[in-house]
């Protein structure tokens, strides 16, 4: 099970005050328990590991096989929390180049519906031309404009290219139970299709179809992703004392930082295939706690990589920020540094050293400068990095979000922010019903 340490912030805050938080701790979690916060109707992440049936895992497994066995490559539609958790999963536990290797034992995954690029829908379309390709839509309206746009092309040319009848068959929907435009049409058309669940949003959804589909149909087992969960949940439940949990130290830790002054969390991980698991991470706080004018900001960097870019930044800008670092501690395979008899590049001294000891002290020398100037740093070290890790991970997070935006005195389950945008984008747009925005956005302009 993955492991969280907040020994390198005590420098900054005190032991006592974060130990302080218990009973705060503790009526947030019990808010999430009983339900009586804001955002209660979409509390369904909360036991959702612990709840899924191994009858619920098999369909969605069967259906991973009939996309595996006639699709090489099926494409993800989705925008923020429809896509950023499976993206997530399936980057850490891909292997790099997967791209490349001729022979391909697993669907390539390629994702659209999160932008409103030409350029990038163009070059989408044209790389599918002669693919069998399917296509996983996951919209809870079917309205979104990002996803909505994408899905319309894709339909298409499936059927173009597959026929109607096979269309049917590699096209999946992951959408509402009862309404909106993706269920119509999913009904419509036959295709398969998955409920999102009305008391989980988005953010949270990684852990429903939503996720484990398009995980289980690029070859990973989502039985030990939600085993790993699981695991977690019991962890971080209610009646696991403030001391032994780790979701509640980390939420109670971040929310005394702030207090403190640090006003920016950057998520660090010393490993690229995690990238996307910082992404989500964004997601997650960023729209669980960004309101009211309150929140920490959620930021990510990927070392040693932004230690080239970033890392100035990090060891002597304003001190607002501190850092929570996921790391990996055993490795999936073992490369050793050669000896160079020229040794031009002065790099005999590593001879016969693994790669990822490199990469360690890197990570540890990282932490001590970092520290040292200034910046409080939390680790959370995955054992590995497999599904049960992931699994691990995904629910520490979630839990450790519920509880922390409780903390902050925000509803962490909504994000009415996010509609600003799309109201402008319509009026502009000229879209049926917006006539009188439209006119006072012109006149604006």
């Amino acid at each position: 099970m993955i492991s969280f340490n907040n020994e390198k912030t005590f420098g900054f805050i005190s032991k006592d005050k974060v130990a302080a938080y218990e009973t705060a701790v503790k009526n947030a979690q019990e808010t999430l328990e009983k339900g009586t916060g804001q955002g209660s109707d979409f509390l369904g992440w909360l036991h959702l590991p612990s709840s899924i049936t191994s009858a619920e895992l098999a369909d969605i497994k069967a259906t991973a096989k009939v996309l595996r066995d006639n699709c090489e490559v099926v494409v993800v539609a989705g925008i923020g929390g429809s896509y950023l958790g499976a993206r997530a999963a399936i980057e850490a536990l891909s292997d790099s180049f997967t791209w490349l290797h001729d022979k391909k034992a697993d669907p390539i995954i390629i994702y659209a519906g999160n932008n409103i690029s030409e350029d990038y829908l163009y070059e989408l379309t044209t790389y599918l031309k002669g693919r069998r390709f399917g296509v996983i839509n996951i919209s809870k309206s079917g309205t979104t404009t990002e996803t909505a746009l994408a899905f319309r092309l894709l339909k298409k040319q499936c059927e173009d290219q597959r026929g109607k009848e096979m269309a049917r068959k590699v096209i999946v929907a992951i959408t509402d139970a009862r309404k909106g435009a993706a269920r119509i049409t999913a009904d419509q058309e036959g295709y398969k299709s998955y409920v999102i669940p009305d008391n989980v949003g988005g953010r949270f959804s990684v852990l429903t179809p939503v996720g484990l589909l398009p995980i289980a149909v690029a070859g990973f087992d989502i039985d030990q992703l939600i085993a790993g969960a699981v695991e977690m949940e019991k962890a971080c439940g209610a009646d696991v004392p403030f001391d032994k949990n780790p979701a509640a130290i980390y939420a109670a830790t971040r929310n005394e930082l702030h207090a403190n002054g640090k006003q920016i969390e950057i998520l660090v991980n010393f490993c690229p295939k995690l990238h996307y698991v910082s992404e989500w991470w964004k997601q997650l706080f960023g729209e669980s706690e960004g309101k009211e004018n309150k929140g920490i900001y959620p930021a990510s960097v990927d070392f040693t990589t932004d230690l080239h870019s970033m890392g100035q930044w990090i060891q002597e800008g304003e001190r607002i920020i501190f850092e929570t670092v996921v790391s990996v501690d055993q490795v999936n395979h073992e490369l050793r540094v050669p000896a160079d008899e020229a040794n031009l590049d002065g790099l005999n001294y590593l001879a016969g050293k693994r790669v990822d000891e490199v990469n360690k002290m890197a990570e540890l020398g990282t932490q001590l400068a970092h520290v040292e100037g200034g910046v409080p740093n939390m680790r959370v070290v995955m054992p590995r990095l497999d599904e049960f890790c992931v699994g691990n991970l995904f629910y520490f997070f979630e839990r450790a979000c519920g509880i922390s935006g409780y903390l902050l005195g925000v509803n962490p389950f909504n994000q009415p922010g996010v509609e600003a945008y799309k109201k402008n984008m319509f009026a502009l747009l000229n879209k049926p019903g917006y006539e009188e925005a439209s006119k006072a956005i012109q006149a604006k302009l």
